[in-house]
């Protein structure tokens, strides 16, 4: 997979009509380090990731990400040089960046002392480029959730120690959707020390179902995997149990839109439905954050009637090709009243990465 970044494209004009400000808080951004560690265990997993040299293009530097012997994908310097993400921040109309690893590093399919090993090297280099932007960065780490005990204990080391907001997790884990409730202990650790939780897609079902070549796993199923995710929260009954929990879905919440109203009819005429979910599907819908990366005003505005403008936050995918490269002007075209733009642009992502932007709730041991 070829992805070879340039500049992105200065806002459109509209985009500069009521939001003359690089005041924008992105919650979606990615990381991927230009070197990996070698791993320390007695045998090399053969899904371990490496990165070796490619051509420069566009005036940048590149690097191949290698997974089991294959180019997963093709990045520029921008995945992991602060300098060049800092400078690219304000033409987007950003002032906070809320960076978190390519999922395919979340590496839940090894295993998870491998995993951990991985996810801490990754954790800290987060840190690091945070450190190194003096806060514009906001950090968000990964954790082995295969192993849920592991699990709790990156997420702590994450917090506690790193600093970080929260976390970014997959849409599933090796199958098992995340409202499973054996992932509960992990939510209940989350809800406890007041950590972000951003959810993205990852392996998504249905690949046997798309006729095409490769990059359709991002355009179709990707969006797919995320709504499916986002209802088994909802079915699941997660944060009625987590009341706390703050949790976002990237990609728009993906197919949730869509599905929502057929849950909510669902809800209303199936008994089992109602005893599966005591409070509907819409109110705990409603609960849940959702990213703006849809790539149409109208589906944006779409979203904001559907779930609230307190639940929409600015997602980007910066800096892979497939990337939003004007999040305000997309806003602005969306038609949303003066308090929605402000909320959308960065009112809801501070409250969602609280702990970036203020002081964090009292941490449990």
């Amino acid at each position: 997979m070829v992805d070879r970044t340039g500049p992105p494209q200065p806002p459109a004009e509209a985009g500069h009509q009521r939001l003359r400000c690089a005041c924008g808080v992105d919650v979606h951004a990615h990381v991927v380090p230009e070197h990996f560690p070698a791993c320390l265990g007695s045998k090399v997993p053969a899904d371990w990731p490496s990165t070796v040299a490619a051509p420069r293009a566009n005036g940048l530097c590149h690097r191949q990400v290698m997974i089991s012997g294959k180019n997963y994908r093709t990045v520029s310097e921008k995945c992991w040089s602060v300098s060049h993400r800092l400078a690219d921040l304000p033409g987007m109309g950003l002032a906070h960046q809320a960076i978190s690893p390519m999922p395919e590093l979340l590496s839940y399919w090894m295993g998870a002392a491998d995993a951990a090993q991985l996810l801490r090297y990754l954790n800290e280099q987060i840190a690091e480029m945070a450190a190194e932007s003096q806060g514009t960065l906001i950090g968000m780490g990964a954790v082995p959730l295969q192993d849920i005990d592991r699990a709790i204990a990156e997420l702590r080391h994450a917090v506690q120690t790193l600093g970080f907001a929260g976390v970014e997790i997959g849409s599933n884990v090796n199958g098992m959707p995340i409202g499973d409730p054996r992932f509960d202990p992990f939510f209940e650790a989350c809800e406890a020390l007041d950590a972000a939780v951003f959810v993205h897609a990852l392996k998504p079902a249905g690949m046997d179902r798309l006729i095409g070549p490769a990059p359709l796993q991002q355009v179709l199923a990707y969006p797919t995997d995320i709504g499916l995710a986002a209802a088994s929260v909802i079915t699941g009954g997660l944060l009625l149990r987590r009341p706390r929990l703050r949790i976002a879905f990237s990609h728009g919440g993906g197919s949730l839109a869509m599905l929502l109203p057929r849950l909510q009819k669902g809800w209303s005429v199936f008994p089992a439905l109602k005893e599966q979910m005591p409070d509907s599907p819409l109110a705990q819908a409603r609960r849940l954050y959702l990213d703006t990366l849809v790539f149409d005003p109208a589906t944006l505005a779409h979203l904001v009637r559907q779930f609230g403008a307190s639940q929409l936050l600015i997602g980007t995918d910066y800096p892979f090709n497939f990337h939003e490269s004007a999040p305000l002007a997309q806003l602005d075209a969306a038609a949303l009243d003066t308090a929605q733009l402000e909320q959308l642009s960065a009112g809801n992502a501070r409250r969602f990465l609280a702990r970036a932007f203020s002081a964090p709730l009292e941490e449990s041991a």
